[in-house]
């Protein structure tokens, strides 16, 4: 059976038990339920209509809750008589769930746990395990989130942005406990984007499938990291990488760009370039120029900086870091590769070593440790 069909059919599952007046949190409950039941039974007795199969288990299982909750006899007099079994309506409720579950009361913590429930159809444990935290954290964390966004209306709009924020922060966790996060996030941006036709979702997702691209040769045999100018560029996959620069492409000839657009136009350059010499500098900065005026963002200008660096050389870079604030993350790492860059290796060393023990992860603190003693040894032969 496979797992990423059947979890595909989730929204459109969960929106018609909204539809049908049920309660969001009662209807997600009484839909993964119903998966569980799928795993179940599927595999020996497919059905003809599956979405029709999980509607109807998952309506029933709703029934019996909702009977079975003395608390909610009044709303159980207000429920419909259950339909026959039969073809499901193709009405695709996908976009309200994206909504719903980046709704603006959320944290993004419990937006993201909430999109992959309901949306992306995963179990509490799963999430759990990706984010490493206990199942029983997580289970609090989703039923917070599910209370909150119950009251909220099913029909209306919602901020895209939000949920483009939601789904670039599933796809930044990467891979984590059992779950590939980031295959997830791609495939929850590509169920969106058949759902709504908007530029800025296409340019999600076109940076996804990019950067998801480079992912064979971001680690060694070891698990340490490979730098993007040190990867082998033959490892990409470059099927992903075509597919990606021909949804930017649409995506930027409608001329409403965005800051996702502009991203996924610097990661196109980076995947065009044959070698890392031969990237393409100064149009990269020049996309970071759009990006800054479309962001603001103190990190897009940290980026600018490395790569005004490249484009002009380190000192260049470096004049253009300094005006930054030097608490920002990486920007440790970034000073220590233009010093680097510039022949001022023992200032890089100190810093590298000073960027490892600012890092959040263990992978990192080890490549920029690595980093600094390579340079003290060079200094020191």
């Amino acid at each position: 059976m496979d797992a990423a069909f059947l979890r595909s059919l989730t929204p459109s599952v969960l929106g018609a038990l909204v539809r049908r007046g049920a309660d969001f949190a009662a209807a997600e409950d009484a839909v993964q339920d119903a998966l569980v039941e799928a795993v179940r039974v599927w595999p020996t007795a497919p059905p003809r209509d599956p979405r029709g199969w999980l509607l109807t288990v998952a309506w029933r299982r709703f029934l019996d809750a909702t009977r079975a909750d003395t608390a909610r006899r009044r709303r159980e007099d207000r429920v419909d008589a259950e339909p026959a079994p039969g073809h499901a309506p193709a009405v695709d409720d996908t976009l309200q769930l994206y909504f719903l579950c980046a709704h603006p009361a959320l944290t993004p913590a419990s937006a993201v746990a909430l999109t992959l429930r309901a949306v992306g159809g995963l179990t509490t444990r799963q999430i759990a395990q990706a984010y490493l935290v206990p199942e029983a954290t997580m289970a609090q964390r989703i039923s917070r989130a599910k209370r909150t966004v119950s009251g909220v209306r099913f029909d209306r709009p919602g901020d895209v942005a939000t949920v483009l924020r939601v789904l670039y922060l599933v796809f930044n966790e990467g891979y984590l406990g059992e779950v590939d996060l980031s295959a997830e996030a791609v495939r929850l941006t590509r169920q969106l984007a058949a759902a709504i036709d908007h530029p800025e979702v296409a340019g999600l997702l076109a940076l996804m499938l990019l950067h998801h691209a480079r992912r064979p040769a971001r680690t060694a045999p070891d698990g340490s990291l490979v730098p993007l100018a040190e990867q082998d560029r033959g490892r990409w996959d470059t099927a992903a990488i075509a597919e990606g620069v021909e949804i930017l492409q649409t995506a930027l000839a409608r001329d409403r760009l965005g800051e996702f657009q502009a991203q996924a136009a610097i990661a196109a350059l980076h995947a065009d370039a044959p070698t890392a010499e031969e990237t393409d500098w100064v149009q990269i900065v020049e996309w970071y120029d759009e990006l800054v005026r479309l962001t603001g963002s103190p990190i897009a200008r940290l980026n600018r900086a490395v790569a005004l660096g490249e484009a002009d050389g380190p000192r260049a870079g470096l004049a253009e870091l300094s005006g930054l604030d030097e608490t920002l993350p990486r920007h440790t790492a970034a000073a220590a590769y233009l010093h680097e860059r510039a022949g001022d290796t023992a200032t890089a060393a100190r810093l590298y070593a000073e960027a490892a023990r600012k890092a959040t992860s263990l992978a990192e603190r080890d490549h920029l440790t690595r980093r600094a003693a390579r340079l003290n040894n060079s200094r020191n032969v």
